[in-house]
């Protein structure tokens, strides 16, 4: 679908979900050569840019790692956007509404600066949402050991998840600055004046979600070994209390034994009180070896 957005003498022109006759439309009528939709039309890894001879080519993600590409003329601005596979998409609504305000001052640069402002706004959205999956779970790590003995895999699975998502924004955030810095360099000639100084705020948005997502990253690996240290703690603690119920079962086991030998010749065998004396041994003993272990918390 293609929307045509008007603007005193320029125009934003949105596609969603484009097809190959709506891009091959495009192309004729901005005359754009063979290669200009090449990227559109496939997934790019990174955000990048790329200057023709009378028009430049930016690929940069939302803050859901939709892909937005994007063609900047003289006086023509061209959003190529699509569903990914879960079904996201970035809404220019916000950024459209924006231009708008403008009035007649309104430039193809000015256009794109918007756009890329609210693409890295939607960064800081994006962390704000991993911050808190991240602090929730740092609190069941924490706050029962029983129920994180029981949970440790879905802990992991959530932790590694957070990992992951943070890795995909960083690959989506980091080269934005490449990006930005070209521009900033006005190496599109389209992109000056006021589209400039919102362009320097940009960046230095950018470089703030840089910041949070790396220190992100860090406390994702500060968890995963709390995660891993309250585990070991918690096999530590079953293998003393093991130990411990072993320490006492041993004593009893023990004077059991010696009196369970088949000597002709031992002492006690005969006597009136040996049964009774035998099993106040191995209670006094067990009580005992108890006793001691719950007072350093063996038990």
């Amino acid at each position: 679908m293609i929307t045509n957005h008007q603007f005193d003498g320029t125009k934003w022109i949105d596609v969603v979900d484009a097809t190959d006759d709506e891009l091959a439309e495009l192309d004729r009528d901005h005359g754009l050569g063979e290669r200009t939709f090449d990227e559109a039309r496939r997934r790019a890894a990174r955000p990048t840019m790329q200057r023709f001879a009378d028009h430049a080519y930016i690929v940069a993600f939302s803050g859901s790692l939709a892909e937005i590409d994007m063609y900047i003329g003289d006086n023509w601005f061209i959003s190529v956007r699509r569903h990914d596979d879960e079904g996201r998409e970035w809404d220019p609504a916000v950024a459209l509404a924006r231009v708008q305000r403008c009035g007649s001052s309104v430039t193809t640069g000015i256009m794109l600066a918007t756009v890329l402002e609210e693409l890295v706004d939607g960064y800081f959205d994006s962390t704000d949402v991993l911050e808190d999956q991240l602090e929730e779970i740092e609190d069941r790590i924490f706050r029962d050991p029983v129920e994180n003995t029981r949970a440790e895999q879905q802990v992991q699975e959530e932790l590694f998840a957070v990992r992951r998502k943070l890795l995909e924004l960083r690959r989506a955030v980091m080269p934005l600055r490449e990006v930005l810095s070209a521009l900033l360099r006005r190496e599109v000639a389209s992109v000056d004046g006021d589209a400039l100084i919102g362009l320097r705020d940009t960046f230095d948005k950018l470089l703030r979600a840089v910041d949070i997502v790396d220190e992100l990253r860090e406390l994702v690996g500060n968890a995963v070994d709390a995660h891993l240290a309250v585990m070991s703690n918690q096999m530590n603690a079953v293998m003393k209390q093991l130990t411990a119920w072993g320490s006492i079962v041993f004593g009893a086991t023990l004077i059991a034994g010696i009196y369970g030998m088949n000597f002709q010749h031992m002492p006690e065998l005969e006597w009136y009180f040996g049964y009774p004396f035998a099993l106040g041994m191995m209670a006094v003993l067990s009580l005992s070896l108890y006793r001691v272990f719950r007072r350093r918390g063996w038990l």
